[in-house]
Parts: structure tokens; sequence; C-alpha cells
């Protein structure tokens, strides 16, 4: 694993907004997520923008339906250059498997990683979706069928990281959002933590968001949150 560990979630509602904000960084300080409201909004052209800036794009669009779709869905996003994208888990192995074998057979082949369960969800949401058992019990289950499916590891709250990285192994990914630095409102997030207990726990990217985004000075912020986890 080389290169920045934050990636900065730039959930903006227009292309000339996050690319004005992206022009603050260089590479080698940090990489972007492109998530579903930017990606609405923008399409591809504001990720082919951040690539060609030389950032590395964590395209985060959860892909979810039937395989052959998702499939296709991965084999375009590839073709955009992005450096890493998600599908949910909750999909199957058999869609997972799909997608893996689209990445697969890409010049460009970005890393390709499964969403658990959000990290806006508690115990309570989960029974009332139907899922009786705890968030922690359902994470580690689909971490395994997205490992047992190929991909290159997976989307969790920092709250289950400890358990994932002993369980999976060192070169199974664990993507962190919810991470929130001490003394910053945790927002709609449910299951945080701060950014060095997310990489002392085995976290290996970091997705922060609205703690720099909406700071006065997001660089301050972001150096900061570097100097932190660079001591892990």
């Amino acid at each position: 694993m080389t290169g920045p560990r934050i990636i900065i979630a730039l959930d903006f509602e227009d292309a000339n907004t996050a690319l004005a904000f992206a022009a603050r960084f260089l590479p080698t300080q940090c990489r972007f997520k492109v998530g579903m409201e930017l990606f609405t909004a923008a399409g591809p052209a504001v990720v082919a923008s951040l690539v060609a800036r030389g950032f590395d794009v964590f395209l985060d669009l959860k892909y979810h339906d039937i395989p052959t779709t998702v499939a296709r869905a991965c084999a375009q996003a590839a073709s955009l250059g992005v450096w890493m994208l998600t599908v949910h888990t909750l999909g199957g192995k058999e869609m997972l498997q799909a997608a893996r074998a689209a990445v697969d057979r890409q010049t460009h082949r970005p890393l390709l990683v499964g969403v658990t369960l959000l990290t806006s969800h508690d115990e309570a949401d989960l029974v009332e979706l139907g899922l009786e058992k705890s968030a922690a019990h359902h994470v580690e289950r689909l971490a395994g069928l997205a490992q047992s499916a190929g991909l290159d590891g997976v989307v969790c709250s920092p709250l289950e990281a400890s358990v994932l990285r002993r369980r999976y192994g060192k070169k199974f990914l664990l993507v962190t959002p919810g991470v929130r630095p001490s003394g910053t409102s945790v927002d709609d997030q449910r299951r945080t933590r701060t950014p060095a207990e997310a990489v002392a726990d085995g976290a290996d990217y970091l997705v922060i968001g609205r703690p720099i985004t909406g700071a006065p000075n997001p660089l301050f912020v972001l150096d900061a949150i570097n100097r932190e986890i660079r001591v892990h």
C-alpha cells in the first residue's frame, strides 16, 4: 500500500465547486471520492478532470443490480481511469464475481471493493430491515462473501476494522468512512472512530468528507490528520 491514505469525499452538488475545492490540493496529499451526488450532477467528465490532474479517484456508486448490468458498469468505470470503485455486497456472490471478471478484463484494472453496511445504520435500523443480528455479524459475513468472490477488500465502519483485519488478513483492503477527527460533529454517521483509532484498528484508507470540506482551512485539517495517522 503506497500513496495517501486519506480519501476526501467530494460531496458537492456541481463540478465547478468540486474541482475548485480539489485545486487546493496535490495528488501526493490525498485521494478523492466521487459519490452519487456529484456523479449524478456532473457525470464522467468530473472524474476525467480529476484523473487528468493526477488524482486517484475512488468512484463510490455502490453498484447493485443483476450481474450483467453490474459487470458492464464496472467495465465503464474502469475505462474512466478510476483508482478504486465499489459494488454492494448485498448483490450476492454471482454479481460480485461478475464485477471481478469484468474489471480483470480491462487494460486498466482499478481496485474493486464491496460495501457491507452503511455507516449510518445502527442496530435499530437493521431490525427494521429484518436483519436481526448485530451490525458486526452482518459486516463480517458480507466481508467473507466479498473475499470469496475475489474482491480486493470492503468498505466498512472503523468499528469493524479490527475484527475484519484479524479474520481476513493483511492483504484484504479495509476502506473506512465514518471517520471523524476528535472534537468534530459525527453528522449522520453512527458508527464512528477518530483517524488514529481507525488506522490502529487496521483501516487502510480513511474516507473523510465534511470535517475537511466544511473546514475554514481544509489544508490545515488534512495536514493535521495526515500527521496523526503517520505515527501508526
